[in-house]
């Protein structure tokens, strides 16, 4: 009989721990919720993949510490932080006033995040900021409505465009409203301890690799160069090596988000950097007629000797001025290109409504990418 009293005390003491468990997580929900509201305040991504791998690492010494399985626990936490995460989503669009939903390629540390945090961040209302993996995928993220805006880089002044951008919007579905600019600062990171002269390895994205060539042509020409999707992925590559011979080459930012140190600075020397952002939305936006301001377009030309000169000479006669011209590959068509032109001047102006219309007889296709006030692009 003591036996079934003693059984049954046990079976009390354990229902009061599920109690206590259960009031717990209801705590870390409620913190979840406060965590989202600082991250929309901040321009902060809801998942920090960064933070939670981390958090798994602390678990899994903590569970040893105390005789726990590490694996088991891991598994109990990645529930609960997908718990987490579920939470401060439901949370969000639960708000009376929805924040402003924007999208950017690249994680957290990356120079497309850190414009986006400089941009939104402390905006009334709030900002939930997603990253992907590339501008084509923040694009459809735009166009199927999941997001409100995309902020895209889109060229450099020292590696020139980006034409996975200029792919990206060469589809029908969005405009253009905005354009910024950002210095590019690129430090080489590496783990902590780790020599400039004992790297073996740089990681980065494909266009800070051009931007920093001559640093690691005559500082480092004996490194392999890991190109990867995003900057702060490269970081973060490094950071998981654990190797002290791989760097990376990306931002500040990406050095203390993944703790990493800074083995050499500036690496584009004395000269400025500078990147060019677009904020694309699924509608234009109103601009008034006097602010300066920059037209995009795209178009492909009719397949007849000297059209790209005849259009050219289309801008000239009214006295419009070409900012910017790119082609990029046709698909489906060898040999035939599309071209970007960023005109100054505001599409309904009557110069910009008068190249449309010259235009028109030359060219397959055209569609006005969007008119939006113009940034100063020179060093200041």
């Amino acid at each position: 009989m003591s036996d079934v009293v003693d059984l049954q005390q046990l079976r009390v003491a354990i229902e009061q721990v599920d109690e206590e468990l259960l009031d717990a997580l209801r705590r870390r929900m409620d913190l979840a919720e406060e965590i989202a509201r600082s991250k929309l305040a901040t321009a902060s991504p809801i998942r920090d993949q960064r933070r939670e791998d981390l958090l798994l690492q602390r678990i899994r010494a903590a569970a040893l510490a105390r005789k726990l399985d590490p694996h088991e626990v891991e598994r109990l936490y990645r529930f609960i932080m997908e718990m987490s995460v579920a939470r401060q989503h439901a949370w969000v669009t639960g708000l009376d006033t929805i924040p402003l939903r924007v999208a950017y390629p690249g994680i957290e540390g990356s120079y497309s995040h850190q414009m986006a945090h400089n941009r939104y961040a402390g905006r009334s209302g709030g900002v939930l900021l997603s990253g992907f993996d590339t501008p084509r995928q923040a694009v459809d993220a735009l166009r199927q409505g999941e997001v409100d805006l995309a902020l895209l880089p889109i060229e450099n002044t020292t590696a020139g465009a980006m034409y996975d951008t200029y792919d990206a919007l060469a589809e029908e579905g969005v405009t253009l409203i905005a354009e910024l600019v950002d210095e590019v600062h690129h430090r080489l990171l590496g783990l902590p301890g780790a020599k400039l002269e004992a790297l073996h390895s740089v990681r980065s994205h494909p266009q800070a690799l051009i931007q920093c060539e001559s640093f690691l042509r005559e500082r480092l020409p004996h490194l392999r160069i890991l190109p990867e999707l995003d900057t702060g992925i490269a970081a973060q590559r490094v950071r998981e090596s654990n190797d002290p011979g791989i760097a990376a080459i990306a931002s500040d930012s990406a050095a203390q988000r993944f703790g990493l140190v800074v083995l050499e600075r500036d690496l584009q020397g004395a000269k400025g950097d500078f990147t060019r952002f677009v904020e694309v939305a699924r509608e234009a936006s109103p601009l008034p007629a006097e602010v300066p301001c920059k037209t995009s377009l795209v178009m492909v030309l009719e397949n007849k000797p000297g059209t790209l000169g005849k259009a050219l000479l289309v801008l000239a006669e009214r006295g419009v001025n070409l900012a910017k011209l790119e082609s990029r590959p046709l698909p489906g068509s060898p040999w035939a290109y599309r071209f970007f032109l960023d005109l100054e001047g505001h599409a309904a102006s009557a110069p910009l409504e008068a190249v449309l219309r010259d235009l028109q007889p030359y060219t397959q296709s055209m569609r006005l990418l969007g008119t939006y006030p113009r940034v100063d692009l020179k060093p200041a």
